[in-house]
């Protein structure tokens, strides 16, 4: 857990990676300039025998690159999704990549760790990354005029942002909810007897399931009131999170599909909330502060079900869990 959690170190400060990408090249150089590192980087990982500190330095490098290609397409989404007011549909298309991209990451991931090892791993992203060059290459960035601001002005426009500090306060009350999803795979495991490889071929069937929910959003986010589908979204969660009190393996089934498909509808939404609410100018920097406190409060989600469950046990563990959803309610109405 602590060398994961070394190597995804860039993806915790993705503001400061938001801002070094508004104030400098273009989102177009920076993508390339992460896949030209990365391909350097998979290359040594793939060839060379190295101890594990430097294994662990390079893994380190790779994600933080990694991380300034997502903040660098997010910043991209922001601007052209602003542009167009198509947020929604261009994040529907990015979450249904996503998702299938995670699908055939873990067949083909599966089948090299069976039949070869890590490095092989490793080689097979060079064509990746150079295929990800072709789309990069051909969109055509529009030179906005830099404003050659200071950091402080720029932290004064950002942090002085009352809707910013509103939204991202209501971003971190709307995603609380103390976890107690790790209890549930126990529950599958031990209570229901199900064997791993059927949890992880329910986990890929509830995969497909988030892909309709993001191809739904697709199809609608042009004609939904946001601000008032956030209402509804809090009420849906507070009711699916009170409906685990009673947990069967056939509920559990049920759950994991139907809440599969609205859960993405609804995650995406939020996402393209934020995007909407990117400052500008700084459509980076924003969105990812945003992102920033959207993974924060799943971090803190995750600590205090984890500390609760022992005092509480589980079903008022889901009781809490569902009444917290709540709290966000108050600053809809000063979302603009």
């Amino acid at each position: 857990m602590f060398l994961g959690s070394f190597t995804t170190f860039a993806w915790l400060v993705k503001p400061l990676v938001g801002y070094a990408i508004d104030n400098s090249l273009t989102k177009r150089a920076w993508i390339f300039i992460s896949l030209f590192l990365d391909i350097i980087f998979v290359l040594f990982l793939g060839l060379m025998q190295m101890p594990l500190f430097i294994l662990v330095v390079l893994l380190a490098l790779n994600s933080s690159s990694a991380a300034f290609r997502d903040v660098a397409v997010d910043g991209i989404m922001c601007v052209e999704g602003k542009k167009y007011q198509a947020t929604g549909r261009i994040q529907s298309i990015q979450w249904i990549s996503i998702l299938i991209a995670g699908l055939f990451t873990s067949l083909g991931g599966a089948y090299i760790a069976e039949k070869w090892d890590y490095k092989i791993g490793f080689l097979c992203l060079i064509p990746i990354y150079l295929l990800v060059t072709l789309p990069t290459y051909f969109y055509k960035e529009e030179q906005s005029e830099k404003k050659y601001a200071s950091l402080f002005s720029d932290l004064k426009n950002l942090f002085g942002d009352k809707k910013i500090l509103i939204i991202g306060l209501f971003i971190f009350l709307y995603k609380f909810s103390p976890s107690f999803g790790t209890p549930l795979f126990f529950i599958q495991r031990d209570s229901f007897g199900w064997s791993k490889m059927w949890i992880g071929t329910l986990g890929t069937i509830s995969t497909l399931f988030g892909v309709i929910g993001s191809l739904l959003y697709y199809k609608f986010s042009q004609k939904l009131n946001i601000k008032k589908w956030l209402y509804y979204s809090v009420l849906v969660g507070g009711l699916t999170t009170l409906s685990y009190l009673y947990y069967t393996p056939f509920t559990a089934i049920a759950y994991d599909v139907v809440y599969s498909l609205v859960g993405m509808f609804i995650f995406i939404m939020v996402m393209d909330f934020m995007a909407r609410h990117s400052v500008r100018g700084l459509e980076a920097t924003s969105f990812a502060l945003l992102c920033s406190i959207n993974n924060l409060s799943g971090v803190t989600s995750n600590l205090s079900g984890a500390f609760l469950l022992p005092i509480v046990g589980l079903k008022w563990l889901i009781v809490l869990s569902a009444l917290t959803s709540f709290l966000c309610l108050f600053l809809i109405n000063k979302i603009e």
